[in-house]
């Protein structure tokens, strides 16, 4: 390289650094600037909260009440509510199915109780719980309902009913409403 080819480089450089710079001290101006507003927003309102206390405490609760009112009000009606399952209008002597609304395994049981409400004192650990006196049933088994009884403040919370096909047909146990469909 030539005296002249480095010399150009080296203007070349110095032209870059010097942008550089000029660039750097714009952001630092406009950090400054930014800096600057924030300190006089806050020093009015300090001397606000000195000079007229009630106006400013004022300013602090009407700020409060809107944003309460914002998180308060509804939101759009036209949207569709969640819906879980629901329980259907079973009546006594009714034939019906077992399918549980909780499950999309298509082997999952349907238990069966000999007394209302002890749905979840159970282990389910247990595999002789699983294969004795028809208290696990497929889902789809056909049954009828022959009575109702009400539990935890829901009326006919739990069916009784007899099962109509199968190894177990001419059996009853109790189920949860929602679980005969």
């Amino acid at each position: 390289m030539s005296n002249e080819e480095n010399a150009n480089k080296t203007e070349e450089e110095n032209i870059v650094a010097e942008e550089a710079a000029t660039a750097g001290d714009s952001a630092n101006k406009a950090a400054d600037a930014a800096k600057g507003a924030a300190g006089n927003l806050i020093s009015s309102i300090l001397s606000l909260k000195e000079n007229n206390p009630k106006a400013f405490f004022g300013i602090i609760g009407g700020v409060v009440v809107l944003l309460l009112i914002l998180m308060m009000s509804g939101g759009d009606e036209s949207k569709p509510s969640v819906s879980g399952p629901s329980l259907k209008n079973l009546a006594v002597g009714q034939k019906y199915v077992l399918k549980s609304p909780n499950t999309y395994d298509k082997d999952a049981t349907i238990r069966l109780v000999a007394v209302p409400g002890t749905m979840a004192a159970y282990d389910d650990t247990e595999e002789d719980d699983r294969t004795g006196a028809c208290k696990h049933l497929p889902q789809g088994t056909p049954v009828t309902v022959l009575d109702f009884m009400d539990a935890y403040g829901k009326k006919n919370a739990f069916v009784k009913v007899q099962i109509e096909e199968g190894e177990c047909k001419g059996q009853s146990g109790w189920a949860l409403a929602i679980d005969v469909q």
